[in-house]
C-alpha cells in the first residue's frame, strides 16, 4: 500500500478547543482510512512558554509565537482556528489567501460583516481548490447524523415542530470570573453564540430547513464578574476581596427566540430556541426535538448515544424507542468499539477531521461551508436586533 500524502496542519490556539482538535488530528488517521495522512505540523500561540507546554503535551512538532509566521510556512497546508471569535476573520481571510485550507471554530465571526468577507474569501479560494470548512462538531455525533438520515428518508413526513435548547450551568456563580467569553469585543455574543450556534446549526442541517424569522429575549442576569481568580474548567472562583477589581459583562447570560422556518408546506415549521449557562444541574444538555407529520425524534447530548424516534405508523400507544446508536450501519460508528461501546465528547471532533481530510482529497466543498455558517450568523444577527428591539419579528 502506498503512503498516504502529508496534509500539515498548523493550529492557532491551544486550549479547550484547540486540546480537542488536537486529539482530532492524532486520532483520525488511526481509525479511519483517509486520502491524506494529517501531521501536527506547528501549533501558535502568543504566550512562548504556554505555546511550548502545549505543543509537548498535544503532540505539535514545532510552534510559533505569531501566527502570521505560521501562514508564511511552507511545509502548512491547514489553518486550523481555535482562538476567540474576533480574531476568526482576519486569520482564516490571511491563511486563503496564502493558499491554504482553513478550519475555523464557530461561530464563523463576530459579525454578519466579517462572515460575508469570509465567505467571499472563501468562495475565491475554492476556484483554485483552496478549501475551507467551519466547525459545528456536533454534526458529526452518531445520534445526530442518525436523526439528519431519519428526516432524508422521510420517516418523518412533513416537519412541523422544531424545539432547540442548550443547557449549562458553568456561570450560576455569580463569583465566577470574567473570561473572554464574557467580553462582547471578543466573543461576539454570549449563550447566543457560544452554544445557541450549536443549535441553530443542528436544527436547519437535521431538517434541512433555514430559519427565515425570529423573535427573541436576551438577558444578562450577572452585569459584574472578578477580573481576578482561578480558570476552572470554562468557570471558576473569583477573587471576592473587597479591593478585587471587577469587569462588565458584555454579552447576553441567556437566550431565547420563536422562529419561523422556511421551505417545506406552505403553512412552514416553526421552532423555539433557548440557550443559556445558567440553568442549574445541566451540563452539556444540547437537546433537539422534530415533530412531523409521520413520526417524531428527539436527542439530548448528555445521553449521547440514544436517539429517540416515535413512529405513527406503529401502534398509537407505543411511545418513542430509543435507539442505541452504536451499529455498524449508523453513521461513523463501523470504525470504532463493538456493538453497545458508546463513543464520547472528543469522536465528534476526530468524524470532523474526517469528514474535512475526505473532502480535502477529493477535491470536493467540504460541510459546513463558509457559505453555510454565514447562515448561521445571520440568524445569530436577527436574534440581537429582535431581542434590542422588544421582541419584535426580524427577517432573517
Amino acid at each position: 500500500m502506498t503512503t498516504p500524502k502529508p496534509l500539515r496542519v498548523g493550529m492557532v490556539g491551544y486550549a479547550f478547543m484547540g486540546a480537542a482538535h488536537s486529539h482530532a488530528w492524532r486520532t483520525a488517521p488511526r481509525f479511519f482510512d483517509l486520502p491524506l495522512q494529517p501531521q501536527l505540523t506547528a501549533v501558535a500561540g502568543r504566550n512562548a512558554e504556554g505555546v511550548r507546554a502545549a505543543a509537548d503535551k498535544l503532540g505539535w512538532d514545532s510552534v510559533e509565537t505569531d501566527w502570521r509566521h505560521l501562514i508564511e510556512r511552507d511545509d502548512i497546508d491547514l489553518i486550523d482556528i481555535c482562538t476567540p471569535g474576533n480574531t476568526h476573520a482576519e486569520i482564516a481571510i490571511a491563511a486563503l489567501e496564502a493558499g491554504k485550507h482553513v478550519l475555523c471554530e464557530k461561530p464563523l465571526a463576530n459579525s454578519v460583516e466579517e462572515a460575508e468577507r469570509m465567505t467571499l474569501a472563501a468562495e475565491t479560494a475554492a476556484k483554485n481548490g483552496v478549501l475551507s470548512m467551519c466547525g459545528f462538531s456536533y454534526r458529526r455525533t452518531p445520534a445526530l447524523a442518525l436523526a439528519k438520515r431519519f428526516v432524508e428518508q422521510g420517516r418523518l413526513g412533513e416537519i412541523r415542530h422544531i424545539r432547540a435548547q442548550y443547557l449549562q450551568d458553568w456561570l450560576t456563580d455569580a463569583n465566577a470570573p470574567m473570561t473572554w467569553r464574557l467580553d462582547k469585543s471578543k466573543s461576539g455574543s454570549g449563550s447566543l453564540g457560544d452554544i445557541g450556534a450549536h443549535s441553530i446549526d443542528a436544527a436547519q442541517w437535521v431538517t434541512g430547513l433555514n430559519i427565515s424569522g425570529v423573535s427573541a429575549l436576551l438577558e444578562t442576569f450577572v452585569p459584574e464578574r472578578p477580573l481576578a481568580g482561578d480558570l476552572v474548567g470554562l468557570g471558576g472562583h473569583g477573587d471576592l476581596s473587597s479591593d478585587a477589581p471587577r469587569g462588565q459583562v458584555t454579552v447576553d447570560d441567556a437566550a431565547i427566540f420563536s422562529a419561523k422556518f422556511d421551505g417545506g408546506t406552505a403553512a412552514g415549521a416553526i421552532g423555539v430556541f433557548e440557550a443559556t449557562r445558567y440553568a442549574l444541574g445541566r451540563k452539556n444538555a444540547m437537546r433537539l426535538e422534530v415533530n412531523g407529520t409521520k413520526g417524531s425524534l428527539a436527542f439530548d447530548f448528555e445521553d449521547m448515544n440514544v436517539l429517540s424516534f416515535y413512529d405513527a405508523a406503529e401502534s398509537p400507544d407505543a411511545g418513542f424507542r430509543r435507539i442505541f446508536v452504536t451499529e455498524p450501519e449508523h453513521p461513523y460508528v463501523g470504525n470504532w468499539w463493538p456493538t453497545g461501546h458508546g463513543l464520547g465528547y472528543e469522536h465528534g471532533f476526530t468524524h470532523q477531521v474526517v469528514d474535512l481530510v475526505t473532502a480535502i482529497g477529493e477535491g470536493r466543498q467540504p460541510e459546513p461551508s463558509f457559505a453555510d455558517a454565514l447562515q448561521v450568523q445571520r440568524v445569530l444577527a436577527a436574534v440581537e436586533s429582535s431581542a434590542a428591539n422588544s421582541s419584535q419579528w426580524q427577517k432573517v
